[in-house]
């Protein structure tokens, strides 16, 4: 029977291998949830933390159904650990789940050139601004499609406040593009970038994506990247991001 687990260190050693930080969230205890086949001793898990789903262990049918199965209609990015787990969400899912690349960037503090950051950040051009997310901000976010996922993942200001961090470029103070966390893990935030569709192309989320690195790096925090596309993998590397590798995802929805 697959559970939620009360301890999820009991799956670390599954997902050992895994240089993911919304994993590490997850077995930590900070944010997100981990089921099992086991509550002591689980020979599969998967650590579900807002849209995704990292399955470990060995392959289970019950478990690869079990996330999305609860809520029809509900989408979700699911990550085989191996190819035997991709065959299996194939098999479960079939035409529901899309098939994607996604790109994972190395965790190096060390690589980053903080002068070079700081330029990219002090180009905005003169009509925006750029600040902090706060409290006013992080309640705004909540009612926008476009921004919402700055701070979804978190359950109120409070707990943004203490494990989250962002910063928003406005104009005539609104918000227009933004770097936040998406998660936080013990050290570190997995950053999460997005722009209004009509000021895309304007050099805003390399702005923003600097000025979040740098607030990272001045607070001792990895601001860790994982790329969904192409185009977000060319920005990791401006900012300064260096390849780990591509892997497969699956984007699937339940019917």
């Amino acid at each position: 029977m697959i559970e939620k687990l009360i301890n999820p260190g009991r799956a670390e050693i599954l997902f050992a291998s895994w240089q993911e930080t919304m994993i590490w969230s997850c077995l930590k205890n900070v944010m997100g949830t981990v089921y099992g086949d086991h509550p002591e001793r689980p020979g599969c898990a998967a650590a579900v933390l807002g849209d995704f789903t990292f399955f470990a262990g060995e392959p289970r049918e019950e478990l690869v159904l079990y996330r999305l199965g609860s809520s029809r209609g509900e989408f979700g990015i699911l990550v085989p650990q191996n190819d035997a787990w991709a065959g299996l969400i194939e098999r479960c899912y079939g035409e529901r789940a899309r098939k994607v690349t996604r790109y994972a960037f190395r965790k190096e503090p060390e690589a980053f050139d903080r002068e070079k950051l700081r330029d990219m950040r002090e180009a905005l051009p003169p009509e925006y601004s750029l600040r902090m997310l706060d409290k006013e901000l992080y309640e705004w976010c909540l009612g926008q499609a476009w921004c919402r996922d700055w701070v979804s993942q978190y359950p109120d200001y409070g707990f943004y406040e203490k494990n989250g961090l962002g910063v928003v470029i406005t104009r005539e103070g609104i918000p227009v593009s933004g770097a936040s966390s998406y998660s936080s893990y013990p050290g570190g935030i997995e950053i999460e970038i997005d722009t209004r569709e009509e000021y895309r192309r304007r050099g805003l989320a390399r702005i923003c994506g600097a000025g979040l690195i740098l607030e990272c790096l001045d607070r001792g925090l990895y601001p860790s990247w994982d790329a969904q596309n192409p185009w977000s993998a060319a920005l990791a590397k401006q900012l300064g991001y260096r390849m780990e590798q591509a892997y497969t995802a699956y984007e699937a929805v339940d019917s």
